[in-house]
C-alpha cells in the first residue's frame, strides 16, 4: 500500500493539496491531509492507515511545507518510509544576529494576532511566502476566509512553535529516504536555516538526502509541475527496491 500524510505549514490549510492529492490518487497513492483548523476547516490528526501488504511493499510518505513535519506527531514520522521537506528547516530562527532580528520581526507578527493590525501582517505574510510570485496563485485559506476564535489560538500557539524549532521532527528516524526542496528565492526561511537543515540531516540520515533547488521559486514553491515530479521522485524509488 502506497500512503501519504501531508501536512500544512503556519497560516494554511488543507486546500493546499487539492491538486496533489487528484495526481497522486491518479497514480495510486492513499492520501490524508492533516489539518490545523485555523479557519473553517476541523481539526484532523492523520494517523497510518492498518497495511497487509508485505512489508517490502508498504511505503509511508510524509509530505510536509515550512512548519508542517513539525506539527504531526512524532509516531506518524517514526513510521515513515520517506520524508518530503517542502521549504521546511530544522531550526527556524538561526542564531547570531540575522537570528536576533527574525525574533524581532516573529513577536511583531505575535502582537498583531487578534488586534486591529492581524489582517494586515497576515496578508503580508502571504505576499512574502508567495513572492516574487504573486499570491493571486496561492490556494485560498484561513487568512482569506477569517480565522476562527480557536484557530486564532491554534495560530499563535504554532507561531510559538516555529520559533521554538531547533531541530529535525523527533520521530524521524536514520533509515527514512529524504527528499528536501528548497526555494531559491525563500523570503520565510533563511539561507542559513536552509544551511542548518542540510547539516542536520547529514548528521541524522543513513543514506544522505537527496536535495532539489528550484532556483526561481518562493516560500510557497508555486510551481505547476512539482508535484508531478516528487511523485515520479517517489515511484522510481520504489521501484528500486
Amino acid at each position: 500500500m502506497k500512503q501519504v500524510i501531508a501536512m500544512h505549514g503556519w497560516s494554511g490549510d488543507s486546500h493546499a493539496w487539492v491538486s496533489w492529492i487528484r495526481h497522486f490518487k491518479h497514480h495510486n497513492w492513499s492520501w490524508q491531509s492533516g489539518e490545523r483548523g485555523y479557519g473553517k476547516c476541523q481539526v484532523h490528526i492523520p494517523f497510518w492507515h492498518d497495511d497487509q501488504d508485505p512489508l517490502e511493499q508498504q511505503r509511508r510518505v510524509v509530505v510536509g511545507h515550512s512548519l508542517g513535519p513539525h506539527l504531526l506527531p512524532d509516531a506518524v514520522l517514526a513510521q515513515a518510509t520517506d520524508l518530503v521537506l517542502l521549504a521546511s528547516f530544522s531550526r527556524f530562527v538561526p542564531q547570531g544576529p540575522k537570528g536576533r532580528a527574525l525574533t524581532i520581526g516573529l513577536n511583531g507578527m505575535h502582537r498583531c494576532l487578534g488586534s486591529s493590525e492581524e489582517s494586515e501582517m497576515l496578508n503580508n505574510f502571504l505576499a512574502r511566502a508567495a513572492s516574487p510570485s504573486s499570491s493571486v496563485g496561492l490556494s485560498h485559506g484561513p487568512i482569506n476566509e477569517g480565522l476562527s476564535a480557536d484557530g486564532r489560538h491554534r495560530l499563535s500557539d504554532d507561531l510559538d512553535r516555529l520559533i521554538a524549532c531547533t531541530e529535525l521532527p523527533l520521530g524521524l528516524q536514520e533509515t527514512t529516504r529524504v527528499l528536501v526542496v528548497e526555494a531559491g528565492q525563500d523570503a520565510i526561511v533563511l539561507p542559513a536555516a536552509r544551511e542548518e537543515l542540510r547539516a542536520a540531516l547529514e548528521t541524522k540520515l543513513k543514506c544522505p538526502a537527496e536535495h532539489w533547488l528550484i532556483r526561481e521559486s518562493g516560500h510557497a514553491l508555486l510551481v505547476p509541475d512539482l508535484l508531478i515530479r516528487v511523485q515520479r521522485w517517489l515511484d522510481h524509488e520504489q521501484g528500486e527496491r
